[in-house]
């Protein structure tokens, strides 16, 4: 503040007036009190400050705000600051350049992204986000990320050793404002210099050190904050006692106020240091190593969050105690007596259980003792997430794995122990006995399907593009060795109920797994080295014959439905799965499943939806163009082939699904692993309708009654009509339709090069175990299909055409050729007859010209027309018995002899798969379409 004292020239007050220091006058000064404030300076205080500390407190103001908006979630504020803390950093580049890019910079971009990626991977929190956070979250994100790939090497050194960046950052901070102090005292000398001052008057030391006692500090320390008023008004204490010596002392010099003191610990601003590094050195717990016993009673005790209930562990055994049976099993009452209660710490229990049961073998007390002790810890390591849609830890779920495989040892080496659901606590057998053998009430069947669900649990929350999928994936071969173990011991001491139960179990695991070294074995294939060989001799049965096994017992033994309905459909599956096609259709339709499917609960329909897309599949690869069509249609045509399978929830609205039922339907999903490859479904469905519906577009172009086939195929068609500028194909569908396009006009090599090429073969084909059978048969039915569009497309044209000269333009033998035509004369799609002699089909002008086309198609409409205004006209009046008479004399016969017509070739389905129309995984593999169309066919 501008301050005028009683000594010195106007020009040397002027030059003064850069001091923060409040000089106290007694109300007997000459200056009249009017001089004494300027108002328009009252409350000003002018402080220099370098370019660097300017830009830095500009970013850590902005800092601040993004982590106050961080603790409250506002991303709308963090998005708008952090575009602002960049614009700033970028002002600052010069100083940055030369001072390097500050730790708290660095800092705040690592806080950030962490932050950013914990707020993305909690999906309810981000559910609960209103529309404008969840925006700028993702925005953010992105940003940040893009941002960070410029200071990656300083992030990187800041998360691996956070601390220690603290710490410097700190001191840094610390270092600039002692300077900054520094450089305001320096600021205040170049005003007026000391020499100048003490060679007027040397008397003036005494004086300065009274003012800097009372004025030191205004600038750096915040606890000196009084106001003007109470340092120069006269009513204060300090003001009376220095009036006596005001008169005195008016007229000496005031110079020593503007002069460094030499004791530096004296000044607040290294007082402040001292304070930081003590509250450091307090943060680093070096505080509570301080010595002697007169510290160690103060010192502070680190507590974990939270309010336990339950503080002290209960202790295990008095000393002295005698440990025996029921001692010990009385102590495991006491433990479990904590299970499930709010405050309970599930580690510690999980711990005491462990530390009973290493006490119960140390004083030999059984097996029997130890087993029941084993079914609490596995228990307590299944209740350790209370929440059914958290999966297990890897930790626990290693300890869980061990557990098991101990207890099953412990059942293996002694026979003399009987576990069971039915077995009651009062009749419980622990003590060892030669006469009576262990009775343990408990169920290690139970035990392991729960493993097994937390294993699927596992699964379906890890990311399956990342390498963890990949080792959680490798615990599969312990989990199926645990269902083997439990498998041999159930089959001598299980009941029948679940032996099936644990078949079921291991069909489970095995159904959906390829069997490439049987595959290798049918073709005659060996290991290429001598060790492959070896190990393919040493391997045990095929998982064909395993499969074969466990499912005729479940069959023959299984009294639920739910589990015989599981394994059929397993085997079905397998079957499909390795090109056995007439076993797996036979077993489908022996089994009547597709009659009250959607009755059953949904993970089972998703089971049979996964079976149909399978049998599908096999029906093309075996080239059963029809039967895998009709397979593949009602999961296909519903628009929702992801969620019939399992595969994944499509986007809905709130009002179709809410989040419980969501959350239900996350935990139906399958596994990654087990995922049919969609693209390959919707490929060989698109195929499979493009050969079935060109051929007949072309058969029916002027047909009124015509119907299609595939709806799907159909938008594919108009979709690719629509698009003003054909280029290239591309992805996979529109590769179907140029090639759909290409046939229709008879050109199958065009069809064939669209088909099947490196792009195609990449993405569909090469999925396939048997490749290059499966492009052989593609080839032979595209030539044949495409030799009846043609006939069908270019009849008209011709009179007669040489049966050698078809052969030779569609590439195929004279006899298939010859087998093709008289099959389309005698379903009589084609008027002509064959001339066995010139090997020639003569053709016969039956078909009607297009205006005869057109006249019989009028001609149908006006007679609908007229029915339909009898109908109305007999509903007047009331007349209702030559309605009905004449409906089934004539519309009704006709529309069924229309019906009978179409059987030979596609009959529309009827029913059908209703998960498509009803919602629900509700399948349908009707009687009235595919199975009927089948039990004439073969």
């Amino acid at each position: 503040m501008s301050r005028f004292f009683a000594t010195g020239s106007d020009s040397e007050s002027e030059e003064s007036s850069s001091a923060d220091e409040i000089t106290p006058k007694a109300p007997g000064t000459t200056f009249k009190q009017s001089l004494l404030l300027s108002d328009d300076e009252e409350d000003t205080k002018r402080v220099v400050r370098s370019a660097k500390d300017k830009r830095f407190e500009e970013l850590t103001n902005f800092i601040k705000t993004i982590r106050n908006a961080m603790k409250i979630r506002d991303m709308s504020k963090c998005l708008e600051e952090f575009e602002q803390l960049c614009r700033a950093f970028l002002k600052s580049k010069n100083i940055v350049d030369k001072e390097g890019v500050p730790s708290f910079y660095i800092r705040l971009l690592a806080d950030l992204e962490d932050y950013l990626n914990q707020l993305w991977e909690d999906k309810e929190g981000k559910k609960k986000m209103n529309k404008n956070n969840a925006k700028a979250l993702s925005t953010l994100r992105q940003k940040i990320r893009k941002y960070n790939r410029d200071f990656e090497t300083e992030i990187a050194a800041y998360k691996e050793n956070p601390q220690e960046s603290a710490d410097e950052e700190e001191e840094k901070e610390e270092e600039e404002s002692g300077s900054s102090a520094e450089s305001d005292d320096e600021a205040g000398d170049e005003g007026v210099s000391a020499k100048a001052f003490l060679k007027k008057k040397p008397e003036g030391v005494s004086e300065a050190s009274k003012f800097l006692k009372k004025g030191s500090g205004d600038e750096s320390s915040s606890s000196d904050d009084d106001d003007d008023d109470e340092d120069w008004g006269p009513d204060t204490e300090e003001s009376g006692s220095e009036s006596s010596d005001d008169e005195e002392g008016k007229n000496k010099s005031l110079a020593t106020v503007f002069l460094k003191k030499d004791k530096g610990l004296d000044r607040p601003g290294v007082k402040k240091v001292e304070k930081k590094k003590q509250k450091k050195k307090e943060r680093l717990g070096e505080f509570q190593d301080g010595e002697g016993d007169e510290e160690t009673e103060g010192r502070w005790e680190k507590v974990k969050g939270g309010v336990p209930l339950v503080k002290e562990k209960p202790k295990m055994f008095a000393k002295g105690t005698e440990i025996n049976v029921p001692v010990v099993v009385k102590k495991l009452n006491e433990i479990l007596q904590a299970r499930g209660k709010k405050g309970t710490d599930r580690a510690a229990q999980i711990e005491l259980l462990h530390a009973l049961a290493n006490i119960a073998a140390e004083n030999n007390l059984g097996q029997g003792v130890l087993v029941k002790i084993k079914f609490n810890i596995i228990a307590s390591l299944y209740d350790y997430n209370p929440n059914l849609a958290a999966f297990m830890k890897p930790d626990m779920w290693k300890k869980c794995l061990d557990c098991i495989d101990e207890l099953l040892d412990i059942l293996f080496e002694h026979n003399n122990i009987f576990i069971g659901e039915n077995i009651a606590e009062d009749s419980e057998h622990l003590a060892v006995s030669e006469q009576q053998p262990f009775r343990v009430r408990g169920c290690v069947l139970t035990l392991v399907e729960r493993m097994d669900e937390e294993f699927t649990k596992i699964m379906q929350n890890t990311d399956p593009h990342s390498q963890e999928y990949v080792d959680n994936l490798k615990d599969e071969g312990r989990v199926c060795g645990i269902i083997d173990r439990l498998l041999s011991y159930l089959e001598n001491k299980g009941s029948t109920e679940e032996i099936c139960r644990v078949y079921l179990r291991r069909i489970m695991h095995t159904y959906y797994k390829f069997d490439y070294k049987a595959h290798r074995r049918s073709l005659g294939l060996q290991g290429e080295t001598k060790s492959e060989q070896d190990q393919e001799e040493s391997e045990g049965e095929d998982s064909a014959v395993i499969m074969d096994r466990l499912c005729k017992f479940i069959y023959a033994k299984d009294r639920t439905d739910r589990i015989r309905t599981c394994a059929i459909l397993c085997h079905i599956y397998h079957h499909a799965l390795h090109s056995r096609w007439y076993q797996a259709r036979d077993l489908m339709l022996m089994s009547h499943l597709q009659d009250n499917i959607q009755h059953a609960d949904p993970p089972v329909q998703i089971l049979y939806n996964r079976t149909m897309v399978q049998l599908g599949i096999c029906a093309f690869r075996q080239g059963m163009i029809k039967d895998a069509h009709n397979a593949l249609l009602d999961i296909q045509s519903s628009g929702r082939a992801k969620e019939l399978l399992g595969q994944g929830l499509l986007m809905r609205n709130m009002q179709e699904r809410n989040a419980e039922q969501e959350k239900i339907e996350k935990r139906r999903q399958v596994p990654f692993h087990m995922h049919i490859n969609l693209e390959l479904l919707e490929c060989v469905y698109l195929v499979s309708a493009m050969l079935l519906e060109i051929p007949y577009m072309a058969a029916h172009e002027f047909d009124a009654r015509r119907r299609m086939i595939s709806k799907q195929f159909h938008h594919q068609l108009r979709v690719g009509e629509r698009q003003p500028l054909l280029g290239p194909p591309e992805s996979m569908r529109e590769h179907v339709v140029a090639a759909s396009k290409a046939m229709k006009m008879g050109d199958w090599r065009t069809c064939h090069s669209f088909i099947i090429n490196e792009k195609m073969n990449s993405k569909v084909w090469d999925l396939f175990p048997e490749t290059q059978r499966v492009r052989e048969m593609l080839v032979r039915k595209i030539q044949e299909e495409s030799l009846r569009t043609y006939l069908f497309t270019y009849s008209s044209v011709y009179d007669s055409i040489s049966m050698e000269t078809l052969s030779e333009m569609f590439e195929l033998e004279i006899a298939t050729v010859h087998s093709i035509i008289s099959k389309m004369i005698i379903n009589e799609e084609l008027m002509a007859s064959l001339d066995q002699p010139t090997q020639t089909v003569v053709m016969h002008r039956t078909e009607p010209t297009s205006l005869q086309n057109m006249a019989l198609q009028l001609a149908e409409k006006l007679g609908s027309l007229v029915e339909n205004n009898e109908r109305i006209s007999d509903l007047k009046q009331g007349v209702y018995g030559g309605y009905f008479n004449r409906d089934q004399k004539g519309g009704y016969q006709q529309k069924q002899s229309y019906q009978r017509d179409q059987k030979g070739s596609y009959q529309q389905k009827q029913g059908g798969y209703q998960g498509g129309y009803q919602g629900g995984y509700q399948g349908g593999y009707q009687r009235g379409g595919y199975r009927n169309q089948n039990q004439g066919g073969y």
